[in-house]
């Protein structure tokens, strides 16, 4: 494989370890800043393709960062196994409107996105208010690169 992979790499180490990622962006001053998030591949919402999504507190510095500069690497790991993705970063939630995405289009969103991930809830409507109390976010990664170690 030399290298080069693609969003179908991802999605098979998702299950693997609960679809437990580290994502970068950027800081204002430019040093990177890491951090573990579920994440998971899905199709976009409102486009042809598919992303790479997570859900993310709407207090987080992941979200303020993602707002200033939208870049993001994201990667999956399972053992030596890893696929990292580089791309653009789409927030999707309360303090990141986008059009034709009312409160129940989110509240689907994000539930989506943490399936995807590899979540599952035995109390969804907790799960929902829990959603709207954090503001929590949909960030959804649109890949520019994806590439994983030789070997895989």
């Amino acid at each position: 494989m030399d290298g080069v992979a693609d969003l179908d790499d991802f999605a098979a180490l998702v299950p693997r370890d609960h679809g437990l990622c580290v994502v970068s962006t950027l800081r204002p001053d430019g040093s990177v800043q890491s951090s573990v998030v579920n994440a998971g591949v899905l199709a976009h919402p409102h486009r042809d393709g598919r992303v790479v999504g997570l859900v993310a507190r709407g207090d987080s510095r992941k979200l303020r960062h993602l707002r200033a500069d939208p870049r993001v690497t994201i990667v999956v790991r399972a053992g030596w196994q890893w696929v990292a993705v580089e791309g653009t970063a789409e927030l999707i939630g309360p303090d990141d409107p986008a059009p034709d995405v009312d409160a129940e289009a989110l509240r689907l969103l994000l539930r989506e996105v943490f399936t995807a991930a590899g979540g599952t809830h035995d109390d969804w409507a907790t799960y929902d208010r829990v959603m709207v109390e954090e503001r929590r976010t949909a960030v959804l990664v649109t890949p520019r690169r994806v590439y994983t170690n030789p070997g895989n």
